[in-house]
């Protein structure tokens, strides 16, 4: 088929499948029984850059009480779906961190990638095991394959960005509470270096992330986001250089990205591998120096969006990608500890 003919086709099969979520929304809205949205099991960074915001846009379509919104994710991201939802459930509640590595190989496999594009047994089992817990007997649920199929669009590359803002609500996030986490330095580096297709786990890039932690330490205090826990592909590298202080083993992993989110809010600048985790110092408001070595290690049109995201919320120069063969030596030089 001809692109134009198939552009055409795509446009229109698109603004049928969101009429049918807008008209699905509706009917949700209509009902007293509460709407379950999750659980959310995959990237960080897909989070941040569309699942909340995705959230945001169905609650303000049908002006939704936010206490009928029941989010259900993991780490402690709560505060991240705040005010727009005002009950959280967390999937480590449910099973243990070795039942979702578990399964989260397991849908890999089944799937073929990571993102949840349909409704597996784990999804529904999680959400009852919730539900069960909260006396609730009736639910609609609001499953992350509703955004995938609508934003399908932009990924392939039959939409704009237009198409994700139309989907979309981006705000600034509330910074979270300070619950687990104790003793911050006033100002501090937060970094978090860890190997994914972007930055693979090459003898270059370990040198690389030790030579930035080694720079950041000479200015001033440096917390790691190395969490130890083996529920996905962010854990962390873990890199002793001294000036750097790693989280205490034994997180709950209920918490850890909530304790995470608390550092990175606290910061005065974050600095690590591109991908999920650098974006979520500008939705705080803190500026973001990210890094890769392959540059077809990513998608350029998830990077377009967070710029188009933090342009619109006035954080567009939060955000800096660079190549790492360009050594530490590019580090911002406008923080440090005495500045």
């Amino acid at each position: 088929m001809p692109r134009p003919a198939r552009l055409a086709a795509s446009a229109f099969l698109a603004r049928r499948c969101s009429a049918r979520l807008r008209r699905d929304l509706a009917s949700m809205a209509s009902r007293t029984a509460p709407i379950v949205a999750g659980p959310w099991l995959g990237e960080v960074g897909f989070e941040l850059l569309y699942w909340v915001p995705f959230l945001r846009w169905c609650a303000e379509a049908v002006n939704l009480d936010p206490a009928r919104l029941i989010v259900m994710s993991r780490g402690g991201t709560g505060s991240w779906y705040r005010p727009f939802a005002s009950r959280y459930v967390d999937v480590f509640d449910q099973v243990s961190p070795e039942i979702f590595r578990e399964q989260h190989d397991v849908r890999t496999r089944e799937l073929g990638e990571q993102k949840q594009t349909r409704v597996t047994a784990f999804d529904r089992e999680l959400i009852e095991s919730a539900m069960h817990r909260l006396h609730q007997r009736e639910w609609s649920l609001l499953h992350p394959s509703r955004m995938y199929e609508v934003l399908n669009p932009y990924w392939w590359g039959h939409q704009s960005s237009d198409w994700v803002n139309q989907h979309t609500r981006y705000a600034l996030l509330p910074a979270p509470d300070r619950v687990g986490v104790t003793d911050m330095p006033s100002r501090y580096a937060a970094v978090k270096f860890y190997f994914n297709d972007c930055f693979p786990p090459t003898t270059q890039n370990r040198a690389f992330a030790r030579d930035v932690l080694r720079t950041l330490a000479q200015r001033g205090p440096v917390i790691a986001l190395s969490t130890g826990l083996n529920i996905d592909d962010h854990g962390g590298l873990q890199v002793e250089e001294q000036g750097v202080r790693h989280l205490p083993e034994g997180i709950d992993p209920a918490l850890n990205l909530h304790v995470q989110s608390t550092i990175v809010a606290h910061a005065r600048t974050f600095v690590g591998t591109y991908g999920g985790f650098s974006y979520m110092a500008p939705f705080y408001g803190v500026q973001s120096q990210a890094f890769y070595s392959d540059p077809d290690g990513f998608s350029q049109k998830h990077l377009h969006m967070a710029w188009s995201a933090f342009e619109m919320l006035g954080r567009r120069q939060m955000l800096t990608v660079r190549d790492a063969a360009a050594g530490a030596a590019v580090l911002d030089q406008t923080w440090a500890v005495d500045a």
